[in-house]
Order: structure tokens, then C-alpha cells, then sequence
């Protein structure tokens, strides 16, 4: 059974910090890039950030990019995304998904879409005040 259970998520004011972590089973973890998407209310689901199967390369959205970083310990079995400097703009709905077919090994180009992507989590919720 895939199973990605993310954590993390709460009430934070503008200008905070949350760090979310994601922990999986039931996939190869070490095989797969591990990606974070977010859904606000009434938006389509967007990228936010990937990392490498090693942990090595990155990418992240533009909307986030200075502001959150994405990492993962694989011997853990778990991916995080360090969230700084918070926005309301910010709050939605955190997915934590699993790519095996489009691994990223961070030569070749980043998977950023969410057909790239095999399994997801049930989402956290982080909520940004003004």
C-alpha cells in the first residue's frame, strides 16, 4: 500500500514560518522524486517545489522561489518543505506527491506537472493571515 502522510500545516501571521514533512511507505523512496503542490480555495492545484531522488537538484515555482525549501532525508523515508517568510497568498491546501516514472536524477528537466507525478497524500492545510 502507497502510502504519503504530510504533517506541518497550521495557522501562521504574514512573515512566519511552517515546515512541513511528508513521510512515505509503499514506494520506492530513493527511486522517486518527491514534489509538493499546493490547491488554494477556488484555484487549480499548482507546482511548488521538487527534489531530486538523492536530494541533490531542486526546482521550485517562481511564486515561491527565495522564500521555501524543498529537501528530503531518505533515510528517513521523509520530504520537507521549509516555508519562510509567509504570505496570505500563501495559503491553500499542501500535497505531498511521489513521481517513479518521471524520477528526476536533476540532470535532465524537473518534473512540474501533476501527470508526472504516481501517488499523492491527503493534504495539509496552512493558513496565512494578514
Amino acid at each position: 500500500q502507497v502510502q504519503l502522510v504530510e504533517s506541518g500545516g497550521g495557522l501562521v501571521q504574514a512573515g512566519g514560518s511552517l515546515r512541513l514533512s511528508c513521510e512515505a511507505s509503499g514506494i520506492d523512496f530513493s527511486r522517486s522524486a518527491m514534489g509538493w503542490f499546493r490547491q488554494a480555495p477556488g484555484k487549480e492545484r499548482e507546482f511548488v517545489a521538487v527534489v531530486s531522488k538523492l536530494g541533490g537538484k531542486t526546482n521550485s515555482a517562481a511564486s515561491v522561489k527565495g522564500r521555501f525549501t524543498v529537501s528530503r532525508d531518505n533515510a528517513k523515508r521523509t520530504l520537507y518543505l521549509q516555508m519562510n517568510h509567509l504570505k496570505p497568498d500563501d495559503t491553500a491546501v499542501y500535497y505531498c506527491a511521489s513521481s517513479a516514472r518521471y524520477a528526476w536524477s536533476g540532470v535532465e528537466y524537473a518534473p512540474i506537472v501533476e501527470e508526472q507525478y504516481d501517488s499523492w497524500g491527503p493534504g495539509t492545510q496552512v493558513t496565512v493571515s494578514s
